[in-house]
Formats: structure tokens, sequence, C-alpha cells
């Protein structure tokens, strides 16, 4: 358990979600997606396929069976979660730009870090063993939680498992299921889009990218964000309400 560092200027903690934003997988989910649908004789398109991004994944396999995939919701999830794992092994894990060094730059310095995904645990232990070094403190996956993102059961429980209060971590995040989640758990928020653009908003700060992003970056969020008086948390579109990543992080 990590001491909260209450007049640190790091944070306690940096909370990390995985698909779109450590790793650019959301490629692989579609591809597995359109395979999936195919497969029953059905179509699934590039359009389709952005509308699960940010998705639970069971919330996505509701969708995927108004396509007409007749398998149960878990069956799904696991065909999904088979075909992307498999792809990872044999294309190799797409890593977004400056993810790596920054995990590098953060474990060196020996802020804790959670890997926080709707992915299942099998798929997020496999990409937090390809980062090559032990980046993570805890991972929390879709199959670990009741509730997907937008609520912030992920978020809450990954900084328990930290021994660590939310509202001095930092979370980063590409999708606004994941940071209407994270906004909710208290935690400073940093969005970074990929698939789909986000708004520029006070909830949260935005970031084009983690590309020579380092440290004291986000030292500097967080210095500035835990000085400002709390905000009331977003609310998430109702259609997004069961989503994140599966395409999904």
């Amino acid at each position: 358990m990590h001491p909260i560092r209450s007049k640190s200027p790091l944070p306690a903690a940096v909370l990390w979600d995985m698909d779109g934003t450590i790793v650019d997988s959301e490629p692989y989910w579609m591809r597995a997606e359109t395979e999936l649908v195919e497969s029953f004789g059905g179509v699934w398109t590039h359009s389709d396929g952005m509308l699960l991004v940010g998705s639970g994944l069971w919330g996505s396999a509701a969708i995927l069976q108004g396509r007409g995939v007749d398998l149960d919701a878990d069956s799904i999830v696991n065909r999904l979660t088979d075909r992307v794992q498999e792809l990872l092994r044999d294309l190799g894990p797409p890593w977004r730009p400056g993810a790596l060094p920054l995990l590098t730059e953060l474990k060196a310095a020996g802020v804790p870090m959670a890997l926080v995904t709707m992915s299942t645990e099998r798929m997020a232990r496999q990409v937090a063993d390809l980062v090559g070094f032990p980046a993570f403190d805890t991972i929390v996956a879709g199959d670990m939680v009741t509730n997907s993102k937008p609520h912030p059961e992920a978020y809450l429980s990954a900084a328990g498992h930290l021994g660590v209060d939310p509202e001095r971590c930092i979370a980063v995040e590409d999708s606004l299921p994941g940071i209407a989640a994270a906004v909710a758990s208290g935690a400073v928020v940093i969005g970074v889009p990929h698939m789909i653009p986000l708004p520029e908003s006070d909830h949260y700060e935005l970031w084009p990218t983690l590309s020579g992003r380092t440290l004291a970056g986000f030292t500097a969020v967080f210095g500035a964000r835990r000085g400002r008086p709390e905000r009331t948390p977003i609310q998430p579109d109702p259609e997004s309400a069961n989503h994140e990543d599966v395409s999904s992080v």
C-alpha cells in the first residue's frame, strides 16, 4: 500500500486507461467485430465500429446481438477478446505516441500506476506484459467490476487497491465515457483524444498527444488542478451510458 502524498507536488498515483490511450488497439477491435458480424451473415462498417469506441464489452455485445450475432454476451466478449489478443501476439502492440516514455519516467520516479480498462483482465495483463517492465502496481479490468465506465467504480477501485485518495490521482483517458468515470471519481483528468475528438472542458485538461510530455507536465497539471474549486462531474451522453473500450479502455 502506498501512502497518500498529502504535501507532495507529485500525484499520489497515475491511473491509465488502456485501449486508445496506451495502445492503439481500436483497429484490432474493429477487425474482430467485423469478422464476427460477417460470420453471421451481417454487415459491419467502420462507422458501426466507431459507435463502440469507449464502450464496455458487455454493452457492445448487446449491440452486436442486435446486428445478428447469435451468441450470448459472454461468448461474444470471449470471441472478440480472443481475436484481439491473437492480433496483439501476431502483429504486436501499436503503442500510442509518448505512452511508453511516460510510463518509463513515472516508474523511475516511483509514482504508483494502475491500468484501468473495460477490456478483460486477461487482455489487460497481456498488454501490461508487453510494456516490457512492471509498470503497473494494480490492474482493474471490465470483468473485475460491476459497473462499466462512465460509472467511477473502476477508478475508485484502482485508487483503493493502491491505498491512495482518488482526488490525489491523475487519470489519463481518450474517450468521453472514460473521462466521465475519471472525473466522477474525483481524480484530476487528462484527456488525450484519439479516434473521436474531445471537446474543450473545464472538467479536464486536454492534451492533443502524450508525445513529448513528461512527469513535469503531469506535476504541473496536478498542482494547478488541486488548487481549484471542485466542479460538478460531467454527465455522459445517455447513448454511452454502458460504454468503454471494446474498442475499449
